[in-house]
């Protein structure tokens, strides 16, 4: 019967969520990304030269004529309905759980399960709709069976049936997009390090011009913005500033700013008018908790001293600043923005974590990638991911190859930049992903 055809397409629910599955980010959304392919020669069981698909195994279906197999739907591939399956198990799993009153009373772990199920709901929903398609397609070869030489009959069935095959192929690319791995840090809030790089005091202006740039763009994102350290060079800007950001998905946009930002500009310490190359710096840690990273009390050689500058005499004739040195790895931080020394030491600690998780993180996705390279660099000209160009008025994204307009990037406008790193990675994920597939051939 029908019913149990439609049943016989599906793939037994595995029992846990894969890990990976999360809602695709709304700027990758809206960019066309081509779906993994097979790289060998169709076998037996496998569909055959289906345009613009992926070459996967077909499911049993009967024999019939040469023109009712032109709306035989193609099967999706079997890994990616083993993960929907999955998912829509897991969804219920989720929703059951949400009714029961013990998790509705734990405020914290209602939360936790409400995130979960908003991440599967519109995968879940697109694989509902892809099945419906699927069993209307069924629905439309069994109208020309009946059609019994109703040429008008059979055309509409047709119609319907091309209609069906193309959502499919719309809804097949979204979930294969929903299955690629999501990064965990996504989520976090950051801090944001700037420094000036080569250049002289035209590199300090240049890091002052970048963290208003990022100020701006907070602004538009309407994140928590609080500088945590700075240290302002002689000529304006800064020689570092180190500040927290706090909102929805900031690492998840901002760690794409990560490395050496040049400069080619005509400095307001130039007499002559001549065009200077200059750089800054930027890291973008996310921020951890104390569980995350343990710090040892004996690596730690922490000193006072008076902060100076405004604030009151308490700065000025009590040591609340903080010099803290981690011994192990060299990393020194002052931190002088808050107006007792507790606090200080709470942020100055707070620092610390964030750079020896960055550290952590590094050398992690060095083992598991093998290709990933640490995020600044020297800070020497070459090492460069944006060059900011004022005479054409243009900024250069190297790792993408793009222009966008000067204006409007330094006045925060950066997210055209930030979505073409996000599709990029998008791609690099599905050829791995299509790397995978082949394997398993």
């Amino acid at each position: 019967t029908r019913d149990t055809r439609a049943r016989a397409s599906l793939v037994p629910a595995a029992a846990t969520m894969h890990s990976a599955m999360a809602t695709c980010a709304p700027a990758m959304a809206c960019t066309s990304v081509a779906r993994p392919t097979r790289a060998r020669a169709s076998k037996p069981g496998r569909s055959a030269g289906v345009p613009g698909s992926i070459d996967v195994p077909t499911r049993r279906r009967p024999h019939t004529s040469t023109r009712s197999n032109a709306l035989v739907a193609r099967a999706a591939p079997k890994f990616l309905i083993d993960k929907l399956e999955s998912s829509t198990q897991t969804h219920k799993e989720l929703t059951f759980r949400l009714a029961d009153p013990d998790v509705a009373s734990d405020a914290k772990e209602f939360q936790k399960l409400s995130k979960a199920l908003g991440e599967l709901t519109n995968v879940v929903e697109q694989y509902k709709r892809f099945k419906e398609c699927e069993l209307g397609i069924f629905e439309a070869k069994q109208m020309v069976r009946d059609a019994a030489g109703d040429l008008e009959m059979e055309e509409m069935a047709r119609e319907e049936a091309s209609t069906l095959l193309a959502e499919m192929d719309a809804l097949e690319e979204k979930m294969t997009l929903a299955l690629l791995p999501t990064d965990p840090l996504d989520a976090k809030n950051i801090m944001l390090e700037i420094r000036a790089g080569t250049g002289g005091d035209e590199a300090g202006i240049w890091a002052g011009d970048l963290w208003k740039m990022y100020q701006r763009h907070a602004n538009n994102q309407g994140w928590q913005a609080t500088i945590v350290s700075q240290n302002p060079a002689d000529a304006g800007g800064y020689k570092e500033i180190v500040v927290e950001l706090i909102g929805e998905s900031v690492y998840s946009q901002l760690k794409w700013e990560a490395g050496v930002h040049r400069v080619q500009r005509v400095p307001a310490t130039e007499s002559q008018g001549r065009v200077q190359t200059s750089t800054a710096t930027v890291a973008v840690m996310p921020e951890v908790d104390e569980v995350e990273v343990k710090i040892d009390e004996k690596d730690i050689s922490l000193t006072t001293a008076r902060s100076g500058g405004a604030g009151g005499q308490n700065v000025n004739k009590v040591e609340t600043a903080v010099d803290l040195m981690h011994k192990p790895t060299g990393i020194r931080i002052f931190c002088t923005e808050e107006r007792s020394q507790m606090k200080n030491r709470i942020r100055a600690m707070q620092i610390l974590r964030s750079r020896l998780f960055e550290l952590q993180l590094e050398e992690r996705n060095k083992e598991i990638t093998g290709r990933r390279k640490a995020q600044v660099g020297s800070g020497a000209r070459s090492e460069k991911i944006r060059t900011y160009n004022w005479k054409d008025s243009r900024v250069s994204d190297h790792r993408l190859g793009e222009n966008y307009p000067l204006d409007s990037f330094l006045n925060g406008d950066v997210k055209l930049a930030i979505g073409a790193c996000q599709a990029m990675e998008q791609r690099e994920k599905l050829e791995e992903l299509n790397a995978e597939m082949n394997t398993q051939i």
